[in-house]
């Protein structure tokens, strides 16, 4: 949520960047609630000290004997007065604060203009596309050639957008996780946390997820949500906190499953893993001093393409423009992926940089040593990385001519040693 002091200091610089996300200026409608809000406050602020003013008056004509009818009756009529107000400026700041839980965040400086994915620059390329002396399949062609990919009983089970993988593709799912948590906290100094899956209203609301995206979600019967990330409850781990700035910076990862009701993902890769309701990932979350979260951001990065790195599957990592940056995002870094059966780079992991955004909304601050005041936390999060496009990557990436896939180096002791993935006998 944005600081409505910086809007109202800084309007024409608040409509502007709203204007780099392709959205209509909103600061009068903004600033006309706040104003009325203020000024319900300043009226309540008033009425008080008439209403301390009429009570000593009170007090005065009680220690002579005299009538004090007339100031009782005006301390009445106060009373009453406030109470209005009170509603009145209570009610002035749901809408203020409805308003602005509806408006994100506002780009970096050095985020790039542009209205899609289209205006995305590219910052640098590791490793050249993967190429092979045949034709390479795709990872659902690769899957069912190992025999365990199955799309068709997962449709039996839960529908379209699901997956059954069984035996080698089990195991590989499973070692690319202890794979990368291993990397993350022995490596990256990240506390391995496993957190719960399913959390209440405020704390989808911390992290952006609601009131704007309630549509992508999986709600339950008791009015909880099933989380789309284990950035929603890795984050709100210092909602409502106040913490020493010597405990800075907080570093965070999780290995959970995920579940997207991908509501405005309607024929978007409707074939294979790439998309689905429920997927696992590995997230990547860091609380951090204010004055640090761009080095953290960099640091966070270069940990989720180290997953990579020691994959030895090439990728590319580019800077996102304002109109394809998420909701709660001041900058984000995607990396893609190169996946030869598509032919394509696709997005793996995108590691962004929330500011203060998130952290206003969860009211998590910390103070600064030696200083009484409090600041909120900057808070980043990133995919360190989606488990299952990993999986499709090492496929894809590291298949033969006869189907069979070459294990990477680095997933081999989490493979019992095992250099290749064939169809059993």
């Amino acid at each position: 949520m944005l600081d409505i002091r910086w809007i109202r200091e800084n309007p024409d610089a608040f409509d502007a960047a709203l204007e780099r996300r392709g959205l209509p200026a909103q600061a009068r409608a903004v600033l006309a609630i706040d104003a009325r809000r203020r000024a319900a406050q300043t009226g309540l602020q008033e009425l008080q000290t008439r209403r301390n003013e009429a009570s000593r008056r009170i007090g005065a004509a009680k220690a002579k004997g005299e009538d004090a009818t007339a100031a009782l009756d005006e301390v009445a009529t106060l009373k009453d007065r406030m109470q209005a107000l009170e509603a009145e400026e209570r009610e002035l700041g749901l809408e203020t604060d409805a308003l602005l839980a509806q408006i994100p965040n506002v780009p970096a400086p050095d985020v790039p203009n542009g209205r899609d994915e289209t205006a995305n620059k590219l910052l640098r390329t590791v490793g050249a596309p993967t190429g092979f002396a045949f034709a390479p399949k795709d990872h659902a062609a690769l899957g069912a050639g190992l025999g365990a990919m199955d799309f068709e009983r997962a449709a039996k089970l839960s529908g379209a957008r699901f997956v059954v993988l069984t035996g080698q593709l089990a195991r590989l799912e499973r070692a690319l996780a202890q794979f990368m948590l291993d990397l993350h906290t022995r490596e990256f100094g990240y506390l391995e946390v496993s957190p719960p899956l399913i959390v209440r209203d405020q704390v989808a609301f911390g992290t952006g997820q609601l009131p704007k995206f309630g549509d992508d979600l999986f709600r339950t019967t008791s009015d909880h949500w099933l989380i789309p990330t284990a950035e929603v409850p890795l984050t709100n781990l210092v909602a409502d906190e106040i913490l020493t700035e010597a405990s800075l910076p907080l570093r965070y990862t999780a290995h959970t499953p995920c579940f997207r009701s991908e509501a405005g993902a309607a024929g978007k890769d409707t074939l294979g893993m790439l998309r689905q309701h429920q997927f696992y990932k590995v997230e990547l979350v860091s609380i951090c001093h204010p004055d640090r979260s761009e080095a953290e951001h960099e640091r966070m990065t270069g940990a989720a393409e180290e997953v990579l790195k020691r994959l030895e599957i090439p990728y590319r990592v580019i800077v996102l423009c304002t109109g394809d940056m998420g909701f709660s995002a001041q900058k984000t870094y995607d990396i893609e992926v190169w996946l030869p059966g598509q032919q394509r780079y696709r997005e793996i992991s995108s590691c962004s940089n929330c500011g203060d955004f998130q952290a206003r909304r969860m009211k998590a601050r910390f103070r600064p040593d030696g200083q009484k005041g409090t600041r909120f936390v900057h808070t980043l999060n990133g995919s360190g990385l989606a488990v299952g496009r990993t999986l499709i990557a090492v496929l894809e990436n590291c298949q033969m001519d006869d189907g069979s896939i070459r294990v990477p180096a680095a997933l081999r002791p989490y493979m019992a040693g095992a250099e290749c993935l064939r169809r059993p006998a």
